[in-house]
């Protein structure tokens, strides 16, 4: 009992200095740190370390993809070409652009994950808020929230998804029947909360007397590349296949086409990629290992059983409501993966599973570290030179998250079934 003790109190301590950043230290060495240290006092075995460094195969994969293209549409000046496309099309109003940066955070969460939204969609937002001289943090922080709010549309709209369900992952139409009211009640009631709580940050009006920026060869290129991507990742979900190889794929095959033809070093793009997020992740999978030989899992799922034995419906809802406050406190991607691995120990209802996984997607908006995405959204910012506290994120999660939550978990019981 006193080494599982010891684990638990390592674990807390890392997550918490990731979610709080003393001495404004990189979250990656929090988690490192702590995965280090449950290896050094021998409370967790090498081997089992290495396991769970193994099972973030897949993640890594993916954000390597995912950051690759993401650099070579910023050096290539895809971003900065769709900026100007939005302002113009933003026609001076700056509520129409924040509805505009609206919309295309679904369609890119929908179809490239929430990680694409914070990695791919945040700088080009930043673009285009400076292209129309207006304050880059209130759309700024759109990408933060629609990259949550977006993330069940499809299976592939976020990586946790298949966390989840592991290999009993619905087909397509039953998932779009499952989780598409829900997603649409997500989407709204988020945009309408966000709305909101930005009301007095938007501009009414924004300037509209943009240079015109030509989409040079590579831009084409890395557009083409992201486009071909979004393309894979629907392929590789509907054949049940996992989503990191197809993005590392494509983003190093667009990288050589667009290096290669116009004779740059591959250098400058492989120094800007922001690799510190790999460690974070690694760390984040071991801890997550160290947890489960504390026999948390098992415990769970047989608590979990007894509840749902009384009633569904309200296990679901319980549920839901604690593993979103539970992403939180200790991230989603740990969370997503104890999630995952209790409702496979315990082989939970349907209705109970489902709303784990709302839960694991949604519940994050509250904090500005409850999901992957949106650390690597922060990244994102700071490569621009924004900031955003933990407290200002949070007074705003507070009425953004718990409305649209709520209001998914409903849709999710009525139209689900």
């Amino acid at each position: 009992m006193s080494s599982h003790f010891a684990v638990w109190i390592i674990a807390a301590i890392a997550t918490a200095g990731v979610i709080l950043r003393p001495f404004s230290l990189p979250e990656a060495v929090w988690s490192v740190s702590g995965a280090a240290l449950l290896v050094i006092l021998g409370l967790l075995s090498v081997p089992d370390a290495l396991i769970g460094i193994r099972k973030g195969t897949d993640v890594y994969l993916f954000l390597i993809g995912m950051m690759t293209l993401a650099e070579l549409a910023r050096k290539e000046g895809l971003f900065d070409w769709l900026a100007t496309i939005a302002v113009r099309h933003a026609r001076g109003s700056g509520i129409r652009l924040f509805s505009l940066v609206y919309i295309v955070g679904i369609v890119v969460t929908v179809f490239l994950s929430n990680d694409a939204t914070a990695v791919v969609l945040t700088p080009a937002v930043y673009a285009a808020a400076r292209a129309a001289d207006a304050e880059p943090l209130p759309y700024l922080l759109i990408c933060a929230f629609i990259a949550n709010a977006a993330s069940f549309v499809l299976p592939i709209s976020n990586p946790a998804n298949l966390v989840i369900y592991g290999s009993q992952m619905p087909t397509l139409p039953v998932w779009l029947a499952t989780f598409g009211p829900a997603s649409i009640v997500a989407i709204a009631l988020t945009f309408l909360s966000l709305r909101f709580v930005l009301r007095s940050s938007l501009p009414k009006t924004i300037g509209t007397d943009i240079a015109p920026v030509r989409l040079s060869r590579g831009g084409f290129l890395a557009a083409i590349g992201i486009g071909v991507t979004a393309a894979l990742l629907l392929l590789a979900s509907a054949l049940g296949w996992e989503l990191g190889l197809p993005t590392f794929i494509a983003g190093l095959l667009t990288a050589c086409f667009i290096l290669i033809g116009s004779r740059q070093s591959p250098w400058p793009v492989v120094k800007d990629i922001s690799w510190s997020v790999l460690p974070l992740v690694a760390g984040l999978f071991v801890l997550v290992e160290a947890l489960q030989t504390t026999g948390v899992i098992d415990a769970l799922a047989t608590l979990t059983q007894h509840f749902a034995a009384q009633s569904v419906s309200w296990t679901a809802a319980g549920a839901g409501v604690v593993v979103a406050l539970v992403c939180n406190l200790i991230n989603n991607l740990p969370a997503g993966l104890i999630a995952g691995s209790t409702v496979a120990a315990g082989q939970l209802p349907t209705p109970i599973t489902n709303a784990v996984l709302v839960s694991v997607d949604l519940g994050p908006n509250l904090s500005v570290t409850g999901s992957l995405a949106t650390i690597l959204w922060l990244v994102a910012l700071r490569r621009e030179g924004q900031t955003v506290g933990a407290w200002r994120f949070l007074k705003m999660g507070v009425v953004v998250m718990p409305p649209a939550l709520i209001g998914a978990l409903l849709a999710l019981h009525l139209f689900a079934g």
